[in-house]
């Protein structure tokens, strides 16, 4: 197993991408330290993970990324000795446009979406550097298109792209990769906090919209994400860093006609 043994940091790892990263890597023999704030999903997750008889029980951290980034590493390293791997994933997303944009919203955004990332990254290269690990960060087409009403989730891609190249560059003398995947419409719980519950009647008609915009002519799901970061994330990938690999169905290449 190309993991096997490696220690795997995850955060959002409770739901949507970072959960179907949780699963994958624990499969594939990785030792999971696992970030998040809702211990009762993560209680579902560990145990949905044993049944397929894994037995590397992972380590849980109930944290804010935007606050615990030096507890979340050391309590990692601490618990393996090493990290091989981190997966910035946290992030979320609040409507709102120029003009109806709450600034409370848009500082929770940059905490969660930028900072948060900048820092735990700054508190893992040290660690990284041992293990000549790499990190893939969750990015989104949002960061390289222009659509309204997400105007602070967009500025948050759009640095998060610029920080996972401009850090590549700067660790790249010491062996440590840095990337990013760039999704667009994953079909998970994400748009919840847009108020488009899953199953309900305007989610299936922005679905109904995504399948018709996207050049594949289908909307995105989570293995396509997992499949993405892994293959990052992979040894067999160390001349590959500075990337970022769109997962979007060919939408952010796109034409208006």
């Amino acid at each position: 197993m190309s993991f096997e043994n490696q220690v795997v940091l995850i955060t959002g790892a409770s739901a949507g991408i970072g959960s179907a990263c949780v699963e994958y890597f624990a499969k594939q023999g990785a030792l999971l330290a696992l970030v998040g704030r809702n211990e009762k999903k993560f209680g579902k997750i560990v145990r949905k993970i044993k049944g397929y008889g894994i037995t590397n029980e992972p380590l849980v951290i109930i944290a804010d990324v935007s606050v615990d980034s030096e507890r979340i590493i050391s309590e990692t390293i601490e618990q393996y000795g090493r990290l091989n791997i981190l997966i910035n994933n946290a992030g979320f997303s609040i409507p709102g446009s120029i003009e109806t944009l709450k600034m409370d919203d848009y500082d929770a955004m940059m905490a969660t979406n930028v900072r948060a990332v900048v820092e735990l990254t700054q508190q893992a290269i040290v660690h990284l550097v041992e293990t000549k690990g790499n990190i893939v960060n969750v990015s989104s087409v949002a960061g390289i298109t222009s659509n309204p009403n997400i105007l602070a989730y967009s500025m948050s891609k759009a640095a998060l792209d610029q920080f996972t190249k401009c850090a590549a560059m700067e660790l790249a003398p010491k062996e440590v990769r840095v990337n990013a995947v760039v999704p667009s419409f994953i079909d998970t719980d994400f748009y919840a906090g847009h108020g488009l519950e899953r199953g309900g009647d305007e989610y299936s008609a922005l679905v109904e919209a995504n399948i018709n915009a996207h050049p594949l002519e289908r909307i995105g799901y989570t293995k396509d994400c997992v499949n993405a970061i892994a293959f990052l994330a992979k040894d067999s990938s160390n001349f590959i860093t500075a990337v970022l690999l769109p997962v979007d169905g060919g939408i952010s290449s796109k034409g208006a006609f």
